[in-house]
Formats: C-alpha cells, structure tokens, sequence
C-alpha cells in the first residue's frame, strides 16, 4: 500500500463545502443588515481560492490576516484552508511591530488586511521579505489588490469549473495558532487538519451537542482564535453565525441580538459572562433560545456562576484547554452546573471530566503521573495535541517531552477522575480571557530610561479574573516617572489588553540568594502592605 495515501485525510476547508450543498439558501452569516448564505459564502471563497492561486499562492504558503470580526475575515480562513494554506490571523488589537513579528516569523507571502489597519501592513512589509501580496478589505492603495475586487472578477468562472481542495495529509498544518510563551517571542502552535478534523467532532460532541442547521451561534471576540474554533462547529452543523456591528461589547445590543436571531449558542470567557448577566438588559430580552453558553480561558467567581445560572438557566459548560490542544483537555457540562452550593452536581471549583478521546493526568517532575489527590503538572495526550511550534524544536520538545503535552498548569484530581486547578507553574496571567505573558510586557517598561527594575504579575480581581500590577524601581534621579508615564510609553508598543492596571513604585525588588526577582514574595507585600486586596472565589 502507499504509504502516502495512508496519511491523506479531509481538507478542513471541506466542512464548508458539505454544508454549502446541504442548505445552500440558509443564512449563515449575520452582521447588522447584511446575511450571506452558505451558497453565497462557499462560491464567494471558491472565487478567493482562484484568484490567490493565480496570484500563485501554492500549499503551504502563509496567508497572515488582520481585521476585525466581518465577512472577509470569515472567508479568509476558508480560502487558506482549501489552498492547503496555513491561515495566520492576528488579534486586531496587536500593535503594528507585534503584528510585524508574526508576518516575519511565520514566513507569510500574503496580507489580507482591513483599511483601517494599514500601519500594520506596512510594518510587515518592511520586517518581512517574504511578503509579496497585500489584499486589502476595503479600498487599497498603490501596490495592493481589492479584496472585492479579486472576488467579483473571478466569481464568473465559477460557471465553468470550481477550483480543487488542495489534497492534504493529516499532519499538514492548516492554521498557525500564536501563543505566547513566558520568554522571549510569541510561538505558532502548528494546528493540523487531521489534529482540528478531531478537534471539531470532538467539540460537537462535549460542548455543543445536538446542534444543526437550526440554530444559531453569536461571536463576541476575534475570530482569530477561540471564537474561530467554535465557528468551524457551527459551520460544520450548518448553524447561522452572528458577528456583532462593532468591536466594542455593547450589552444591549448583544441580548437583542439574541432575542431577534434565536441565538442557541455562544463562546466566551467567564469576564464577559458577568458583564452580560449583570447588565440589566439581560431582564429586557428573550434569551431562552440558549442552550449553550461555553466558557472558558479563566477561573470563573463562584459568585458570578450562581448569578449566571440563575439569569440564564443551565446552560453553562465550562472547558479547560490551551490554544496548543484547542481547549480539548476537560469539559464541565450542563448538569455539572448548578447554583444550589449544596447539589452535588455543583462541582464547585471543577474544571471538569476529560474530554472525549483525550488522557489527561497529573505528572510529577519525573513524569510518573502522580495518586489520586496529589498535586502536579496537568498534563494530556490524546489527537487534540498540535503537532509543534513552527521553527521552534526545543520548546515544542519541551511541551511534549515524554510522550505528554505539558500545560504549565498546577492540578489534582479526584477519585471519580475530575481535574481541579490549584495553580500556574508558569507566571503567565489572563485577565477577560486573554493570556498576557509578563516578561513581555517588563521588556517594554524597561526600555524607558525611568526605569531601573520591574515586575508584572497577575493579581485576583472580581471583574476581569486576574489583572496586571507592576512593581517599578525608579532609576537614580527619575523622581518624576509616574504611573501616566510609564502607560504613555506602553502605547503603541504593547497592546492594551496587556497593559498593567496598577502601578506601584518600591525602592528595590525583593531577590533570591542569586540575584532573581522573586515574584512569590513581591505578591507576599503586596497584600501584607494592603496595596492590592486578597480576594477569594
């Protein structure tokens, strides 16, 4: 047999395809008035697929995209799928030279980039030598191709023939999933389409379950990561995908989003679940088409969950993952949930049972997994994990020594298999769902000439999960950098979701017996001195 073949498997980019033919006149995008059907979106992305290929994009190109949440952005990712490409996307909110390292590192000969974000073209541009195409969402400028354009000139031969899904084998990767580590830049975790073809039934299966062409999903972040995964769901059950009219969160029109399209499911993470429950519009509006509420990327309050559950009804499920196994490691159903303290099936603190398919245990630093009850590194295996970090081999070693991908995460679990999460091995934080990693953001405040040492760590805050603080020493003389200072440094050169929320100024730092900063006592003083409260779930 060959050996070859044996590895072939479906082009993700397929799943669009299937469900274009089965309900080609269902509506499968909304965004304010516009609404695309299946129809519409499968030939608008055929016509992308042929005119990227006679731009001469080949499999296995890059493809970067930075744009807000609209139609383009949806169709991006479908066209690199079926080229065979590997789709980069951005957070739209990275600052042009954080945009300009992913271009360069991940080797992208392709842009496509809404108008409004030009600066982050040209940043790539000029860090990227590799880059040969700018396809702008809107209007363009010398240089640079028509997003539009390029669909509307080939959307005419699609009469004729409809270009091929590029044949694919199952570790060919398909997306580039960045994800920072504790040092240095961030690392592209290499999704695959064998890996994601699992990861897709396999989310159907433990979050969704039961969901088809008649229901409908609302994306509340970028679709460049965890909102992108639960649309490919979706897209693979024919269910219709809201995009919300703005990038800002506006509670109201969220819930009367809900109401007027029968939203059944959503994906979100546990800061955003309080912002919506505890708005009052959340009384106004009919929300009982819901039937999931997926949370994720953070350690919801007790308090919030019971407020949740109360104003929503159970419906809330609960994951753990990392953008390396694309969140597939555990699952809190429906009925783990409840807001009485004294059911059993509240799970209090439970991120849940192992996901269908997947292994999960607790190792010891000699990677023997470890009794029941005891605490070690959350480790899993299982065909969620992705396949590496692009042009990175020690880390990607290091994430998978052992035959295990290791999580950095501190757990236990119980007699009945159930993971509980006591910790981070890592000083990694997420503040509303996202990762912010502190050396990167110490990197950038130390470049200013105020300042001699600095330390960010995440804290406990009620509404974002855990938020920023950084501890600055003042070098000799600079009396007058203050907290405006140091935030007017930050900008344009760190994103602001990665942003300190406190700022405190000490005269020295504490360190070890070696001269290192040690963070454990700087969070010590820090609630001995009052100056950030200790809060408990």
């Amino acid at each position: 047999m060959n050996s070859e073949k044996m590895n072939r498997v479906m082009n993700l980019g397929r799943l669009l395809t299937q469900t274009a033919r089965l309900y080609p006149k269902h509506v499968a995008l909304i965004q304010g008035e516009q609404q695309c059907t299946w129809e519409q979106i499968d030939q608008r992305v055929d016509a992308m697929v042929t005119a990227l290929r006679a731009l001469g994009l080949t499999k296995g190109d890059r493809i970067l995209a930075q744009s807000r949440n609209n139609l383009q952005m949806f169709e991006s990712m479908w066209a690199s799928f079926r080229l065979g490409c590997v789709w980069v996307p951005t957070n739209f909110r990275l600052t042009p030279p954080e945009v300009a390292y992913l271009g360069s590192s991940s080797g992208a000969v392709a842009m496509i980039v809404e108008e409004d974000f030009f600066a982050h073209a040209d940043a790539v541009r000029a860090a990227s030598p590799a880059l040969k195409h700018v396809i702008c969402i809107g209007a363009p400028r010398a240089g640079e191709s028509s997003y539009e354009a390029l669909v509307q000139q080939h959307l005419g031969q699609l009469a004729n023939e409809r270009p091929a899904a590029a044949d694919v084998d199952y570790d060919d990767p398909l997306w580039f999933f960045y994800t920072s580590g504790t040092t240095g830049n961030p690392k592209a975790a290499l999704l695959t389409h064998g890996q994601m073809a699992f990861v897709v039934t396999n989310h159907l299966a433990d979050l969704i379950p039961g969901t088809t062409e008649c229901d409908c999903s609302i994306a509340v972040a970028p679709l460049s990561h965890g909102a992108g995964i639960h649309a490919l769901l979706n897209v693979a059950r024919g269910a219709a995908t809201v995009l919300l009219p703005s990038e800002k969160l506006d509670p109201e029109a969220f819930w009367q989003l809900v109401e007027q399209h029968r939203v059944s499911n959503l994906f979100t993470v546990p800061t955003i679940v309080k912002m919506l429950v505890e708005h009052p519009a959340v009384d106004r509006y009919d929300h009982s088409s819901l039937r999931y509420l997926i949370y994720a990327g953070a350690p919801m309050y007790r308090a919030d969950q019971k407020l949740a559950l109360q104003k929503l009804g159970p419906v809330l499920v609960q994951y753990f993952g990392l953008g390396e196994v694309t969140g597939c490691i555990t699952v809190l159903p429906r009925e783990m949930h409840s807001a009485d303290d004294a059911d059993p099936n509240a799970h209090i603190g439970c991120c849940g049972r192992a996901r269908t398919g997947m292994e999960v245990a607790i190792l010891g630093a000699d990677l023997t997994e470890l009794k029941t009850g005891e605490v070690g590194e959350i480790c899993c295996r299982g065909p969620a994990v992705f396949a590496g970090y692009h042009g990175n081999p020690e880390a990607t070693a290091k994430a998978l020594r052992g035959g295990w991908f290791h999580t950095g995460d501190l757990g236990r679990v119980d007699e009945r298999g159930l993971l509980f999460i006591t910790g981070r091995e890592s000083d990694m934080y997420i503040s509303g769902g996202s990762n912010v990693y502190p050396r990167e953001v110490e990197e950038v405040l130390l470049t200013h000439p105020g300042v001699a040492e600095v330390a960010v760590l995440g804290m406990p805050d009620r509404k974002w999960g855990e938020i920023g603080v950084a501890v600055v020493v003042r070098r000799a003389g600079a009396v007058s950098v203050d907290e405006a200072a140091l935030l007017a440094h930050l900008e344009g050169r760190c994103a602001r979701y990665r942003w300190p929320r406190q700022i405190f100024f000490w005269d020295a730092l504490p360190k070890s017996g070696y001269g290192k900063i040690v963070k454990k006592d700087i969070r010590r003083l820090l609630l001995e001195r009052g100056e950030v409260p200790e809060l408990t779930t």
